[in-house]
C-alpha cells in the first residue's frame, strides 16, 4: 500500500504512521519514496514534521521508544459528519503482555485519558447529534488503571450524567475488568447498552495459560452469569483464536462447549497467525494450518447458529434503533439498517431524516447477522427521556 501510494502520487510527501511504522521505524525508511516515518505516538505532530521535511527536504524518522510514553495523545476532534453513533478513545496501550501479542510493543503501556477531556469530547458529541457513544481503546476495560482515586465505572457513572446521551456502550471489556463497581453501573444505570464485547479467546484453561490470559475459563463463566443476573437479555459478543500453539483436538472441543454454555450473540473467530517477537510465534508445536481451517469453520458454524438462539426471542418485541445507513444490500429500496442496544442490526422500511434518530421498530423475522423489522414510531427527545 505505501509502494502504491509513492506510484500514484510521485510528487507527494509521503508519511507512514501506525503499528507497523512503531515496530519496524527503519525498514518502513528504507522503502524508496517515504519521507516521514512516525509511530503510534507524536501523530499531532505530522503538521510540523511535514512543514521541517518541505524546508529541509530531508527523511525524517521521528519514531520513538513507545514503552517510555506515559501520557495520552490527545486528539480531538472538532467537527462531525454524521449523527449515528459516536466512538470516543478512552484509553491507550495495554499492560497485558500475553504470548500471541505485539500490542505493547506497538501502542505502548496502559495510559488513560484525563477524565475532564473524556467528559468534555462526550458532550460535544452529544451537542452535535449524537445519542449513542461507543468507550474505545487498545485495551479499554483497563481505563482508570493509572489514575489515581478515578476508574472505569466513575467514567461510566460520570458520562450517565451527561443530558441528552441516550446510550453508553463499551467497546470490549475483558472478564477480570468487570468489578463489582462495573457491575453496579450497569444495575443503577438505564443508559449501559445490553451488550457486551467480552474476549474469551480460548475455551481451555490449558491454552488460556499458554496465552498467559488472566483468568479460567470458570472464572469468565462466572462474571458472564452475573451480567446475565442483572441484565437478562443481554447480548454477550466474544473474539476466539483458534489454532493457538499446542491446542489438541482434546482442547479444541472442550473450548466448543464452552462456548456452547456461554451462549454467546455472536462470536469472532480468527485462526492464530504468528507475530514476530512474540513468545507465541516461537513456541514449537504450531498448528497445522488446514487444522486450524476445519477448527474455525467448525467455530463459525457455532457462532452462526448462537446468534439465531439469541435473536428469536425478540421477534414480536418492538424495541429502539438508531438507523445508520440506507441498507446497502439494496440502497434505492427504502430499507435502512442500525441497531439496538443489544447489538440486534435490524433492517425496516424507513427514510432518510430517521438517520440518528431513535426509532421504535417491531422485529418480524431473526436471522444470522441482521434481523428484519417493521417500523413504529420515531420517539421525540420528551419520549426518549422517559423510555
Amino acid at each position: 500500500m505505501i509502494r502504491r501510494a509513492i506510484r500514484r502520487n510521485p510528487d507527494a510527501i509521503i508519511a507512514v504512521t501506525g503499528c507497523y511504522a512503531q515496530t519496524s521505524p527503519a525498514e518502513v525508511a528504507a522503502i524508496p519514496g517515504v519521507d516521514i516515518v512516525v509511530g503510534t505516538q507524536d501523530r499531532d505532530k505530522l503538521l510540523p514534521l511535514i512543514d521541517q521535511f518541505r524546508a529541509e527536504r530531508q527523511p525524517i524518522n521521528a519514531v520513538r521508544n513507545i514503552m517510555k510514553t506515559r501520557e495520552f495523545e490527545e486528539m480531538d476532534v472538532p467537527e462531525f459528519s454524521d449523527r449515528t453513533r459516536a466512538f470516543l478513545k478512552i484509553q491507550e496501550g495495554c499492560n497485558n503482555f500475553c504470548t500471541f501479542c505485539i500490542i505493547p510493543w506497538s501502542r505502548g503501556l496502559l495510559r488513560s485519558r484525563k477524565p475532564d477531556s473524556v467528559l468534555a469530547q462526550a458532550k460535544q458529541l452529544v451537542d452535535s447529534g449524537y445519542q449513542e457513544i461507543v468507550l474505545t481503546g487498545i485495551h479499554t476495560g483497563g481505563y482508570g488503571e493509572d489514575l489515581e482515586g478515578y476508574s472505569l465505572a466513575r467514567l461510566l457513572w460520570d458520562l450517565d450524567k451527561v443530558d441528552g446521551l441516550k446510550r453508553i456502550r463499551i467497546s470490549s471489556i475483558e472478564a477480570s475488568q468487570i468489578t463489582d463497581e462495573v457491575l453496579d453501573v450497569l444495575q443503577g444505570s438505564d443508559k449501559m447498552c445490553r451488550h457486551f464485547h467480552v474476549p474469551l479467546q480460548a475455551g481451555n484453561d490449558q491454552v488460556l495459560k499458554r496465552m498467559r490470559r488472566k483468568y479460567t475459563t470458570a472464572e469468565f463463566g462466572h462474571k458472564i452469569e452475573r451480567i446475565h443476573r442483572i441484565m437478562p437479555e443481554a447480548a454477550i459478543t466474544t473474539d476466539v483464536i483458534v489454532g493457538f500453539p499446542g491446542e489438541t483436538e482434546e482442547m479444541f472441543l472442550s473450548g466448543y462447549r464452552f462456548m456452547e454454555e456461554m451462549r454467546f450473540a455472536e462470536m469472532h473467530v480468527f485462526p492464530y497467525s504468528k507475530r514476530t517477537g512474540t513468545p507465541a510465534a516461537r513456541m514449537e508445536d504450531q498448528v497445522d494450518e488446514e487444522v486450524k481451517n476445519h477448527r474455525v469453520h467448525k467455530l463459525i458454524k457455532l457462532s452462526e447458529r448462537m446468534q439465531l438462539e439469541y435473536a428469536r426471542p425478540f421477534v414480536g418485541k418492538v424495541l429502539e434503533v438508531i438507523p445508520e445507513r440506507a441498507y446497502k444490500e439494496a440502497p434505492d429500496s427504502g430499507l435502512y439498517t442500525g441497531y439496538t442496544d443489544n447489538y440486534l442490526q435490524v433492517v425496516f422500511q424507513g427514510s432518510e431524516d430517521m438517520i440518528g434518530q431513535l426509532v421504535k421498530v417491531k422485529i418480524t423475522e431473526a436471522g444470522v447477522n441482521e434481523c428484519k423489522g417493521h417500523f413504529v414510531r420515531v420517539l421525540t427527545r420528551d419520549q426518549q427521556a422517559v423510555t
